[in-house]
């Protein structure tokens, strides 16, 4: 039975006095802790802390941070009263170990065996950095004076140019700043400007969304859309247009379908342009009402009664109420033929 104790059982007359674990020789990590006893090693999860250079492989392979393995971790020293961690893996690529080991006195991880850290160059000393010194740098330097003497003039260098910086800065800002209230006046008065036009701005663009149903992002207008938008030239309305369009054939041959190409040297005048459109659409007027005329579909109504609407290819046309009440020839005919047909007979 699966309990508290892993599964393990404890006789009723040692209970309460030992574990399950104890009894059966096992410990609570596992197969983890099967090197515990006789080498201190304890399997845990190790995820590399920064990026290093494997210097088995054959070729030059990084192992990037934040990779996990699977790490015997023991214990290799002491740094005062912290104890000193060593975590030891394997590159499954190239079946090398890897060792790396904590370093409490620099509060890092240190690469030992296997690889090399990566070099970033993080870790170097840059001009302006504090350096914090340990107890056995400060001795060394209190008994070395050429080191001492070394470090107090660094340092008071340091200071002097910091020192200048600091100065400069307070001028530059006591300079731009000497008189608040102008200052803060101009900066209210460009603020109010840029906010009235922004709101204006917002306000149109609002108003043209909801009149144009767009639900969009508009993006302010710029000169070239501006340009584009003055070279578009829009035809006359013409409230014939849709009837001819459909009086013309879907797929023709006719002279309407051929445009004359103007070469690429060649340019028209004015005149010869509308001389060529007058004719193109006399052309076409022509064409549109002989087919009208020969094409049963597309006839209008007779004289004295209403033009149909036109028709348009795969809309149904809904029936007026005397087409409705009129009932067809061919219906007319089968009724009469039925009535002819049928005989009286007495009911005797």
């Amino acid at each position: 039975m699966q309990g508290f104790n892993m599964g393990r059982y404890v006789p009723p007359d040692v209970e309460g006095t030992t574990s399950g674990n104890r009894l059966h020789g096992k410990h609570a990590l596992g197969a983890r802790a099967s090197k515990l006893a006789s080498h201190g090693v304890l399997t845990v999860r190790f995820e590399m802390p920064f990026a290093i250079w494997c210097s088995t492989c054959p070729k030059p392979t990084i192992i990037g941070q934040g990779v996990r393995f699977n790490a015997q971790k023991r214990r290799v020293g002491n740094y005062l009263s912290t104890p000193i961690w060593a975590f030891r893996i394997r590159h499954l690529d190239c079946g090398g170990d890897i060792e790396i080991r904590t370093d409490p006195k620099n509060t890092a991880y240190v690469v030992v065996e296997g690889a090399a850290k990566r070099d970033t160059g993080e870790d170097l000393v840059r001009e302006g950095d504090s350096v914090i010194l340990t107890d056995q740098e400060r001795e060394a330097l209190r008994k070395n004076a050429f080191a001492s003497l070394e470090k107090t003039i660094a340092d008071r260098e340091q200071l002097m140019q910091a020192t200048e910086r600091i100065d400069d800065l307070e001028e530059a800002s006591a300079r731009h700043w000497d008189d608040p209230y102008t200052q803060n006046q101009k900066l209210r008065r460009a603020f109010r400007v840029g906010r009235k036009s922004r709101e204006t701005a917002a306000a149109a663009t609002e108003d043209l969304k909801d009149r144009m149903s767009l639900g969009i992002d508009l993006v302010p207008a710029t000169e070239e859309d501006s340009r584009r938008a003055a070279l578009v030239d829009f035809g006359p309305v013409d409230d014939d247009a849709r009837d001819r369009a459909l009086s013309k054939p879907l797929f023709g041959g006719g002279s309407s379908s051929k445009k004359p190409q103007a070469s690429s040297k060649s340019v028209m005048l004015k005149s010869e342009k509308e001389a060529s459109r007058r004719k193109e659409s006399l052309v076409s007027e022509l064409i549109g009402n002989t087919r009208v005329a020969k094409d049963p579909f597309l006839r209008d109504a007779r004289a004295g009664e209403a033009k149909p609407p036109a028709r348009l290819p795969g809309v149904k046309r809904k029936r007026t109420l005397q087409e409705d009440a009129a009932p067809a020839p061919k219906v007319l005919a089968q009724e009469a033929s039925v009535l002819a047909g049928l005989v009286n007979y007495d009911s005797d």
